[in-house]
């Protein structure tokens, strides 16, 4: 249950430094807002056991404000803030919010990307399949985050990026439509 709601100003950001960019473009003068804020990586897990994606289920304090509901489904995913690789990141986020312990070997790089509008952070999406015996725990974040690993049943996925009564963010979209695109053949 979320309660206490109150919104400040923002004066001792810890993750994001919010800014105002002055350039010229074709002899005009303009500004653009902007936040200042890590880069990440994301991981499309897949538990061939289960025959399942492994996403994370995790309150978004912005989209609270904006549904009164505020969970989101995610893929697994983590900023660069620890002077660690992106590989290195994607694995312990891996354990953290999920349970399952891979190696770096184990991932592939699907592609890089940049947000648009306000941040215009760069996120490496990487792609992991899993096996049940290699869960150690439930994952779950660590400190104060609550995040639940949600079992995506490979024939729901389709429909789940479409079901608009659940909010999901688009790079869990797009990871899963490269994925049924990569093995068109065997999910048609």
């Amino acid at each position: 249950m979320i309660g206490n709601v109150r919104i400040e100003k923002l004066t001792e950001p810890r993750f994001v430094e919010p800014l105002r960019v002055f350039y010229t473009e074709d002899g005009v003068d303009k500004s653009w807002e902007m936040i200042r804020a890590h880069d990440s990586v994301a991981i499309l897990i897949y538990d061939s056991d289960l025959d399942s994606f492994v996403i994370v289920k995790q309150f978004r304090p912005a989209v609270f404000l904006r549904n009164d509901d505020g969970f989101t489904y995610e893929l697994c995913a983590g900023i660069l803030d620890k002077n660690k690789s992106e590989e290195l990141t994607a694995i312990e986020e891996i354990e953290e919010e999920t349970g399952y312990k891979i190696t770096v070997d184990r991932l592939e790089k699907i592609a890089s990307y940049y947000t648009v509008g306000f941040a215009g952070s760069r996120q490496t999406l990487f792609f992991a399949s899993v096996r049940q015996s290699e869960r150690y725990g439930e994952g779950g974040g660590v400190d104060t985050e609550k995040i639940e690993a949600i079992f995506l049943p490979l024939d729901e996925a389709k429909a789940f990026i479409y079901d608009e009564t659940r909010v999901k963010t688009s790079s869990l979209a797009f990871a899963l439509f490269w994925f049924f695109e990569r093995e068109r053949g065997k999910y048609a």
